[in-house]
């Protein structure tokens, strides 16, 4: 057991010495000049280094006494190239070839000493990965990716939500354009019959007055020398004529009347289903349900719809829309429980 510490500390040292050592030492382009220094030493001396430096010293301890021999063997001979370069004598015969197969030599070594210690690398770094941590690491990555799924799925959520509430206010505004456009043919429906509606109100105002300016004229027709009846066949006469002229005048009232009541009651029935149209999307809304939202469509067709009173006739038949709502109300208490 002592020997064998005493092998450890032995390859210890001499890894430490490559590990620590400096390549910046080897050019000494100062002493050797341009032709003689060894600057072309110090990419092969990084790379002995650094394979050196993959060894974990911690782990020299379990080495069998073998491979630390062949560790600090190598070791040693390449801290001897480093020595020789440091040592280099310019003036010494034959300088210039020495300082060439020093490069040379060195720059082999590498493949001798890979193919000595590789073997003891892999042993290290397989000693120096630490499954634990590899496993919190992706414990870490996978939670990570479930976090990042996560959160697009609630983005996804999100996007759907908003497309879902901009496709409402799509139709919506559709719908409102729609009822908007539809109601103006009832406007301008309204419209027209209201203005016919003034003809024939001063229509029946200047019958009424030109049959009240008869009415007064008639009685004074006799005194006329031409129309004054001379018996009582003239005076028949005369009287049957006064009478056909009031009938006329009289039937062209109430006809100008009638069509004035008509025009005036149309307008108002068709300003009542423009202000129906308008309001409708309020009363869908306040519905709720699908299923109450066809009832209100239902009713609210049949009240603009339906065939209402034309003026013309005193018991023109009607609908009878309260009623059928009434009846309508057990199906909205269903559809909204």
């Amino acid at each position: 057991m002592a020997d064998n510490s005493k092998i450890v500390d032995a390859a210890r040292t001499s890894l430490k010495r490559i590990q620590d050592f400096g390549s910046t030492k080897l050019p000494r382009t100062e002493r050797l000049g341009e032709d003689y220094n060894f600057n072309a030493a110090v990419e092969p001396a990084d790379r002995l280094i650094g394979l050196f430096r993959q060894f974990p010293e911690q782990f020299l301890d379990d080495l069998p006494p073998t491979h630390l021999n062949n560790l600090k063997s190598a070791a040693d001979s390449t801290f001897n190239y480093f020595e020789q370069i440091l040592s280099f004598d310019p003036k010494a015969s034959d300088a210039y070839g020495t300082r060439q197969t020093l490069i040379t030599s060195l720059d082999n070594h590498y493949e001798t000493v890979f193919n000595s210690i590789s073997s003891l690398i892999a042993f290290g770094a397989t000693r120096l990965r630490d499954f634990s941590a590899i496993e919190g690491q992706a414990r870490a990555a996978v939670q990570a990716a479930k976090d990042e799924v996560g959160s697009f799925a609630a983005d996804m959520r999100a996007q759907q939500e908003e497309a879902r509430r901009i496709l409402d206010d799509v139709r919506r505004i559709a719908a409102e354009q729609g009822v908007s456009q539809q109601s103006s043919y009832f406007k301008s429906e309204g419209e027209s019959h209201e203005t016919i509606a003034k003809d024939w109100r001063w229509q029946t105002i200047y019958l009424a007055a030109g049959l009240g300016v008869f009415a007064a004229l008639s009685t004074f027709l006799h005194k006329w020398s031409v129309l004054s009846p001379t018996n009582n066949y003239e005076a028949i006469q005369l009287s049957l004529s006064k009478l056909l002229i009031f009938a006329v005048i009289g039937f062209l009232l109430v006809l100008s009347a009638r069509n004035f009541l008509a025009s005036k009651h149309n307008a108002i029935v068709n300003r009542h289903r423009y202000n129906a149209l308008l309001t409708f999307n309020a009363l869908v809304d306040a519905a709720g349900g699908e299923d109450r939202r066809d009832i209100v469509l239902t009713y609210a067709a049949a009240c603009i719809f339906s065939p209402q009173d034309t003026g013309y006739a005193k018991s023109s038949e009607k609908t009878e829309i309260v009623p059928n709502i009434i009846q309508a109300l057990p199906k909205l208490g269903s559809a909204g429980g």
